[in-house]
């Protein structure tokens, strides 16, 4: 069987035999002996990592040790809440805090504690569900996922891509003006608006 140590977009903690393109965590020890997840985030440091970073290597949710999560790409990662690793992804820190210093209207780049504390918010409410928001797709930049009809779409060049654990696997067009639900948390939104290009998987470009 596999782990539960897969993200969807409703940053919901799956298992799939599907590999991710992409590794990240919530800030800690996520499951127990037994390898089953058993909390949903140890902190609001949630960051989405490269699966190889200077020939480190470990073994996938060692006991008492930070739980591995796994993404299609960073699209997905960001619908879920995490941000860029500061360490092994940098460039890509810094131009989301650019993006993010942006969105802000402030001359000073945020730290990572600045923007966890606004991002934790506007990922998960009180009770630990999922927080979207309705706006029109016409509305909306590249990289954002939205639901439609109980599914998750990434917004690609002008379409929506039905999402899959193992990749997009169909592309929809619908009308422009529809109100969708917005499974990207709203920070992130305006970083896409402000500059910041969300990496996808290499099923988005070929999907018909």
């Amino acid at each position: 069987m596999p782990l539960q140590n897969r993200v969807n977009p409703y940053g919901d903690v799956f298992r799939t035999q599907a590999r991710g393109s992409m590794m990240g965590n919530r800030g800690g020890v996520l499951h127990n002996d037994q390898y089953e997840i058993v909390r949903d985030f140890k902190s609001r440091r949630w960051i989405t990592c490269l699966l190889e970073f200077k020939n480190r290597h470990r073994v996938v949710m060692s006991p008492r040790r930070y739980t591995e999560l796994f993404f299609l790409d960073e699209a997905v990662a960001l619908a879920a809440g995490h941000r860029p690793c500061a360490e092994c992804r940098r460039e890509q820190f810094n131009a989301f805090r650019d993006a993010w210093r942006k969105r802000s209207g402030v001359d000073h780049l945020p730290m990572a504690d600045e923007m966890d504390v606004e991002l934790h918010t506007t990922r998960i409410g009180v009770q630990r569900p999922k927080v979207t928001y309705e706006a029109t797709l016409d509305s909306l930049p590249d990289g954002t996922f939205v639901r439609v009809d109980k599914n998750a779409y990434l917004l690609f060049e002008g379409a929506l891509l039905l999402w899959s654990p193992e990749g997009y696997v169909r592309r929809e067009a619908y009308p422009q003006d529809e109100i969708v639900a917005v499974l990207t948390p709203k920070p992130i939104v305006e970083c896409f608006r402000h500059g910041y290009k969300a990496s996808v998987h290499e099923s988005a470009m070929a999907v018909k």
